[in-house]
């Protein structure tokens, strides 16, 4: 698979997942999913991404090129701190 058609499928995965964990009687939104990062390491590609809908949620894509699969997580942001390193 090459990387943009590792990025395509990436895309479409993440929109089918955001729009099935709608809530059902919301109707569906048009929204945009897009890359925040992405890495090819010989046959295997891994990829994060979100959407612009504010659920908060976030997503990792990695594709195993020797078994031909793709393994999706979901993560939700719950907190965002900044820390300060005193020296």
């Amino acid at each position: 698979m090459s990387n943009e058609e590792f990025i395509a499928k990436c895309k479409e995965l993440v929109k089918e997942y955001a729009i099935e964990h709608l809530d059902k009687t919301d109707e569906i939104p048009n929204f945009n999913v897009y890359i925040v990062w992405s890495c090819k390491t010989l046959q295997n590609s891994k990829a994060l991404l979100s959407t612009d809908l504010k659920d908060g949620m976030y997503y990792e894509l990695t594709y195993n090129g020797d078994k031909k699969e793709i393994y999706f997580d979901a993560y939700k942001k719950f907190e965002n701190r900044c820390i300060k390193i005193e020296e």
